[in-house]
């Protein structure tokens, strides 16, 4: 069995990601865009997968691209960003390095 590239737990023999991942994922690409985030949080927790999962899901960067927060975060931020006439757009990277440079500086 192989492990799921989001939560580590087992995966399908030939899949990348396990059936609540694939949950989420489908969540995911039904309110990207669509709603707030804590609209797109409570449809997560909706899905009843438990939270722990809700978390690492969130937090695992599969491809390269970023964290699915952060990815939703970026998208957010750019349209909020152009919504108040700014130009620019956010990546998913940046809001990484963001964060990251928050999380330093409270501690």
């Amino acid at each position: 069995m192989r492990q799921c590239v989001y939560c580590s737990d087992r995966a399908r023999l030939f899949g990348r990601v396990c059936a609540d991942c694939k949950k989420l994922l489908a969540c995911v690409q039904e309110l990207r865009g669509k709603v707030s985030f804590g609209q797109f949080l409570d449809g997560l927790e909706r899905t009843g997968i438990a939270k722990e999962k809700l978390v690492k899901f969130l937090h695992a960067d599969s491809d390269g691209k970023g964290s699915i927060q952060d990815q939703v975060t970026a998208e957010m931020t750019t349209e909020l960003m152009n919504v108040m006439g700014i130009s620019g757009r956010q990546t998913a990277q940046e809001v990484k390095r963001i964060r990251a440079s928050v999380d330093k500086d409270s501690d």
